[in-house]
């Protein structure tokens, strides 16, 4: 299945992106997202995880001691800001193909760059990926059904937190490797 990231960030975050990606690769973790908030001042959010979807504590000890040089040497941000290294967590945003194939099943949250059947927003239960398609079964709308979405239109994906999903989490793993703990880097940064 295809690892390539559908999430197109913009701005500081697309820079930020370029430098940690190739990181977090050379550590054997994938990038799912970059997300700069107004959390504590600026918090530089870098989301990862292994292949297998686990991200343990001490893999985001790992990537984020890898990271921090590397962003105080390249400077792409001109404040203080903290750095927060996690798992995607279990209501993950959905940002490769392999992520709509591997979480089929589960309720997902879906908002399109372009519109489809003339809405952007959509709610259902993950299908899979078919000729470069994400499959939702509505949940939304009284129309029933399957509709195909295309990933290259795909602004935004989120898997939605259901007692299914919660039941779904690995049974004895680390609250990071099930994604509900994240790890800070409280360093502020000038």
């Amino acid at each position: 299945m295809d690892n390539r990231r559908l999430t197109r960030e913009s701005g500081l975050e697309a820079r930020i992106a370029h430098l940690v990606e190739p990181i977090a690769t050379s550590l054997g973790y994938e990038l799912v997202r970059v997300k700069i908030s107004g959390v504590n001042g600026m918090t530089v959010q870098v989301m990862a995880e292994r292949p297998d979807g686990t991200m343990r504590v001490e893999d985001c000890e790992a990537l984020s001691r890898a990271v921090s040089p590397e962003l105080d040497v390249a400077d792409p941000i001109n404040r203080e800001y903290h750095l927060e290294v996690s798992s995607p967590g279990l209501d993950r945003p959905l940002t490769r193909a392999k992520d709509f194939e591997n979480w089929a099943g589960c309720e997902a949250r879906v908002e399109m760059e372009r519109p489809q059947d003339g809405r952007k927003r959509f709610r259902g239960v993950l299908v899979g990926v078919e000729d470069e398609k994400a499959g939702l079964r509505l949940t939304d709308t009284p129309d029933a059904g399957d509709v195909w979405l295309p990933l290259e239109d795909i602004g935004d994906a989120k898997l939605v937190l259901t007692d299914e999903l919660l039941k779904s989490a690995p049974r004895g793993a680390t609250r990071a490797e099930s994604g509900s703990d994240e790890l800070m880097n409280g360093l502020e940064r000038s």
